[in-house]
């Protein structure tokens, strides 16, 4: 099973953390896992290239973790936002192979 966390202070996300594999089929062809390393991975990029942000990112294999540095800013905001509803809707369809907390 994946497990995302979403860190938040009031309404802001501050970052995540992604840890796991979904098990929902082999390695290559698990869309469950294609599907959290599209959203955090674009969401992370475009972090830096859309919002002009840069996160700190610490990535390894079946791990991610990203924290956004301190008045990120609306763009990010919108970006994390964006990556979160795809996380929820992803977790709705796929609830034993995806668990997203947050806090």
């Amino acid at each position: 099973m994946i497990r995302v966390t979403l860190h938040s202070r009031g309404e802001m996300i501050t970052g995540f953390e992604v840890t796991g594999h979904a098990g929902y089929a082999e390695a290559g062809n698990d869309i469950v896992c294609a599907a959290v390393s599209i959203l955090t991975t674009t969401c992370a990029n475009a972090l830096e290239s859309v919002a002009g942000v840069k996160p700190m990112v610490k990535a390894s294999e079946g791990y991610m973790l990203l924290a956004l540095p301190s008045g990120s800013g609306h763009d990010a905001q919108v970006i994390l936002r964006s990556m979160r509803q795809g996380l929820r809707d992803l977790a709705g369809e796929y609830s034993r192979y995806l668990l997203l907390k947050e806090q």
